[in-house]
């Protein structure tokens, strides 16, 4: 299968060469010369040769899918297949569906997890849209997944992937406030001398292990008592969507809620949990973190 894969910045860059290693021919685009296979949109298309349907997957900021989807939807042609793998909000979807269907193009959306580490780990994949065109965009799918049975799913129809990423990602919020607020605990208690090697010892045997508390432990091995990074967390628009969604849904999400409002505070005035909170972004994610002053 022949895909153009358009945005390479740290997920989509990295999306490439995993798929390239399953065997996958991709082409990209990015406005960077340096990593950008084609100098066009345009270009990128041309250079989809192959036969059937063209694959064009956009990883890609919220605020520019809305204009490249708009080019693509006068690039392509009926039959080929759009897939938005970037944060978008799930309410455009459907828009953007209706845009391209319009000229007989096909479209998924598809929330992806994995930040940095996916290249080395596989990304999880939640996608929407019709059975037909997830059967055509498999192969896409099985090179980025991670190895076994888990991190794929087909969730819905249009809208439904980028909605369970968004609760995803509300989810996220509530575990990483829980781990740093623990954080901030241990440290403040001065009977606990060692807090890192208590990170480091919940790693197995406990109800709490996971992937973030791994990426805990390797945030307090390059600075033990997070000295260096300011207690601030931005909050890149998700967890906003899931709190508003619930609102609409009436469904109570206090602690995404509590969580996002934590994220607030911590842009107002410094706070030693969002030091953890910062630090764990910038572990599974590259979310650029503030340096304390004078560090």
């Amino acid at each position: 299968m022949q895909l153009g894969l358009v945005g390479l910045g740290k997920m989509g860059n990295n999306m490439r060469e995993r798929m390239r290693r399953a065997g996958l021919s991709v082409v990209g685009y990015d406005r960077n010369p340096e990593v950008s296979d084609t100098a066009s949109l345009a270009e990128l298309v041309e250079r989809l040769t192959g036969d059937g349907p063209r694959v064009v997957w956009v990883m890609l900021p919220i605020q520019v899918v809305d204009a490249v989807i708009g080019e693509l939807r006068d690039l392509l042609a009926p039959g080929d297949l759009v897939i938005d793998g970037g944060n978008t909000k799930w309410t455009a979807d459907a828009v953007h569906a209706a845009s391209l269907a319009e000229k007989g193009i096909h479209f998924l959306d598809c929330g992806v997890s994995g930040g940095v580490w996916g290249l080395q780990n596989g990304y999880a994949l939640m996608v929407g849209g019709d059975d037909a065109d997830v059967a055509l965009a498999r192969p896409i799918f099985e090179a980025l997944k991670p190895e076994g049975e888990y991190g794929f799913v087909h969730a819905g129809k249009v809208g439904a992937g980028h909605f369970a990423k968004m609760v995803h990602n509300g989810i996220e919020y509530g575990l990483m406030q829980a781990y740093a607020e623990g954080w901030e605990l241990l440290e403040a208690a001065g009977n606990v001398t060692n807090v890192p090697e208590v990170f480091t010892s919940w790693r197995e045997g406990t109800v709490i292990r996971s992937w973030l508390l791994d990426l805990m432990v390797l945030a307090l091995q390059n600075d033990p008592h997070l000295d260096t990074i300011e207690g601030y967390a931005a909050d890149s628009g998700e967890g906003r969507w899931t709190v508003n969604a619930a609102v609409d849904l009436g469904v109570p999400v206090p602690t995404m809620a509590a969580a996002l409002f934590a994220r607030f505070t911590s842009q107002q005035e410094d706070s030693p949990s969002m030091k953890m909170v910062a630090a764990m972004r910038n572990q599974f994610g590259g979310h650029a973190v503030k340096a304390e002053p004078g560090s």
